[in-house]
């Protein structure tokens, strides 16, 4: 058969491919927001979920997956940034030990997420007595999101070009410096992008936090700030059910009379807020581009 025939063929194929997953996409994301859309208003979005009442909202969930959120990054970033770096600019790429720390990389990052909750539930739940609560969650997450964060920072770190590390040395910075002054910056857009990547996978999580972080969500006094008081709204002892699991919750346990209207409706806002990350990482790391290489 004539090659260009062949070429031709293969790429009708892999274009063909692309759209009938494109088609799967849309259609999903279509039907989710259309029966979600309409439900959604101010009140809905701030006002407390209702058990066994028509009208509840999806409030205190959405803060919970918010307020999860940050505790998370927050633990989770800066080891994956350490990590990421070590394994880039100061690891041994031959070693026995790096071979080791990969392929567990590789294994932690390939785990189901209820095992990583279940993991969780044993750990921080159980053994260190945490109980169901937001740091418990929170220390889920980083397990679960620790090797795909160091992963994406190694990758980004080894894509700036190598003239960049021997210009930084030449300058008489340390190796240190350079990391720090030259590469990191240098590689920041594919980092930036990684997290808020990770944050979309993060804020959509339901199984990890069900052993974890709990299945309710207790009423907050929006007026105690106290860190350890588990009314207020910024303490991580407290039980925090994520809006993942509030979905989860209302159409398993059946006990909300508009359940199929809560559901639909907390469903559309969470991929509101994952497509938010994902169109966000896009411009985030363009603009960052941008900025750094003038263009």
């Amino acid at each position: 058969m004539n090659p260009k025939k062949v070429d031709k063929i293969a790429t009708n194929v892999l274009y063909g491919i692309s759209g009938i997953i494109v088609i799967i996409l849309a259609s999903l994301l279509l039907y989710i927001l259309v029966r979600g859309l309409p439900h959604i208003s101010w009140h809905f979005l701030t006002s407390p979920s209702k058990a066994y009442e028509v009208g509840g909202g999806i409030g205190i969930q959405l803060f919970n997956s918010i307020f999860l959120l940050i505790i998370t990054m927050i633990i989770s970033f800066p080891l994956s940034l350490g990590a990421g770096i070590y394994l880039s600019e100061y690891a041994n790429q031959n070693s026995w030990l790096t071979n080791l720390v990969r392929t567990a990389i590789e294994i932690l990052s390939s785990l189901p997420s209820v095992v990583v909750g279940l993991f969780g539930f044993l750990i921080f739940v159980v053994q260190l007595g945490y109980g169901f609560s937001i740091i418990s969650g929170a220390l889920a997450l980083t397990v679960f999101n620790l090797p795909l964060m160091t992963r994406n920072v190694e990758e980004s770190l080894k894509a700036v070009h190598h003239t960049q590390r021997e210009g930084g040395l030449a300058l008489g910075l340390s190796r240190w410096e350079t990391v720090l002054h030259v590469i990191v910056p240098e590689a920041l857009p594919g980092i930036i992008t990684g997290v808020v990547l990770s944050s979309g996978r993060i804020f959509g999580e339901a199984a990890a936090l069900i052993y974890t972080a709990g299945q309710s969500a207790p009423a907050l006094n929006w007026s105690n700030w106290n860190p350890m008081s588990v009314s207020s709204p910024i303490s991580i002892f407290r039980q925090a059910e994520t809006l993942a699991v509030h979905i989860w919750k209302v159409n398993g346990e059946g006990t909300v009379p508009d359940g199929a209207a809560v559901s639909a409706g907390a469903s559309a806002v969470l991929i509101i807020f994952v497509l938010l990350f994902n169109f966000g990482a896009r411009f985030i790391g363009k603009k960052i581009h941008s900025k750094l290489t003038a263009s």
